[in-house]
């Protein structure tokens, strides 16, 4: 059988009516749901406002400790090569070498800053490497003297230490160079001696006159020498010394504690930004208050004052006896003319109607001629109240 129309109207009204029911669960569902959503959002955001603020409180912590490590702890090291030069220009044709070996040399780092700094101790030494001849076997002790000297060229201190080389006997010199002949024919080793000279064992550099060099002299014309370097070792003590040996420990606790302080600040300050405000807010509101009282009650007392008047003489019936009301007697005498204006404002009652009328006027205090006049003006309000003799 082929559907009527009639089926297919109530399909479409069925349609209809579930139509409507769906959008709204949708409209409810996505109600309910936003609420949670915002607040993720908003948890979300202030999430990453706090992790933005701990890396920056972190580095911030970082490059502080690295600025005090840096300013506080000196050149720890400063090894430079020492290149000695002497005279050959002899009057005697016997004699090849006219001069002790010298040498100068810089104590600036990259020819521009100081190396040592004021008040701290460094150990200056000088490694010569010589061969193991006969002319340094033969040569025994010798003198090397080092002068640092200041910009202007004045004398800061004098050192002079003693060198010789070790010994060793022709026996074991000979063994040794059995031993070591593949490595010695093949050039990995050399007969030589590394002979350290300390100079200083803790100079201290002057303020006042800052060393920027040294001349250093070996006197001792018949030495061989192979080459030459200066060592200045900085002798750390107290904190430095920890700082200097114990690098990783040193930076973890610096920078945790900067990173402890740096918060506690912050927190700090967030607090007494919140209390400032709220006690700001509720100074305001209570001063807003305040103000608002004085309105509340003059709007207040208004209604009163014209309210009274109407429901008392809404209560009298008109059979009901003649009252009359005024003013109290203010101790001042009225005029004529102001007793003739009061008698005209004397209450009336209309023929067939019950109902009464009030009439008042105010009269101000300076149309009053007495001897004494009162200093402020004052409204007075008269009322007359009575009722129809016909009624």
């Amino acid at each position: 059988m082929q559907p009527t129309m009639e089926e297919f109207d109530s399909e479409d009204s069925g349609v209809q009516d579930v139509g409507p029911q769906i959008n709204g669960l949708l409209v409810q569902i996505l109600e309910t749901m936003s609420v949670p959503l915002v607040r993720i959002r908003q948890k979300l955001l202030e999430m990453a406002i706090l992790i933005c603020v701990i890396l920056l409180v972190f580095w911030v912590a970082l490059f502080l400790y690295g600025s005090f490590y840096y300013s506080f702890i000196p050149t720890a090291n400063f090894i430079t090569p020492v290149y000695f030069f002497y005279r050959t220009d002899c009057p005697s044709p016997h004699h090849s070498v006219c001069s002790f070996p010298v040498a100068n040399v810089s104590l600036l780092k990259n020819g521009k800053h100081q190396v040592m700094t004021y008040g701290q101790p460094y150990r200056i030494t000088l490694e010569l490497e010589m061969p193991e001849s006969p002319a340094n076997r033969e040569l025994g002790m010798f003198l090397v003297k080092m002068t640092p000297y200041s910009k202007a060229g004045q004398i800061v201190d004098i050192s002079a230490r003693s060198a010789m080389l070790h010994y060793r006997s022709s026996l074991l010199q000979a063994l040794g160079t059995v031993v070591f002949s593949p490595m010695l024919l093949t050039g990995a080793s050399e007969q030589k001696q590394s002979v350290i000279v300390e100079l200083y064992s803790e100079f201290k550099d002057d303020s006042y006159n800052p060393t920027v060099g040294a001349i250093i002299e070996i006197h001792s014309q018949h030495i061989q020498i192979y080459r030459a370097h200066l060592y200045v070792f900085a002798h750390f003590t107290g904190i430095r010394y920890l700082l200097y040996r114990f690098p990783l420990i040193s930076a973890l606790i610096g920078v945790m504690s900067n990173f402890t302080f740096l918060s506690l600040i912050i927190v700090l300050s967030f607090l007494q930004f919140n209390l400032g405000g709220r006690r700001t807010r509720g100074k305001a509101v209570m001063q807003q208050e305040e103000n608002n009282e004085p309105d509340d009650l003059n709007d207040q007392s208004e209604p009163q004052d014209e309210g009274n008047a109407p429901e008392n003489f809404d209560a009298i019936g008109c059979n009901s006896v003649e009252v009359e009301e005024s003013i109290p007697d203010v101790g001042v005498e009225e005029s004529e003319d102001d007793s003739r204006e009061l008698a005209e404002d004397e209450p009336t009652c209309e023929a067939g109607d019950g109902e009464m009328i009030l009439r008042n006027r105010n009269l101000s205090q300076s149309m009053l001629q007495s001897s004494q006049a009162l200093t402020d003006t004052t409204d007075k309000t008269y009322y007359r109240v009575g009722v129809c003799s016909s009624c």
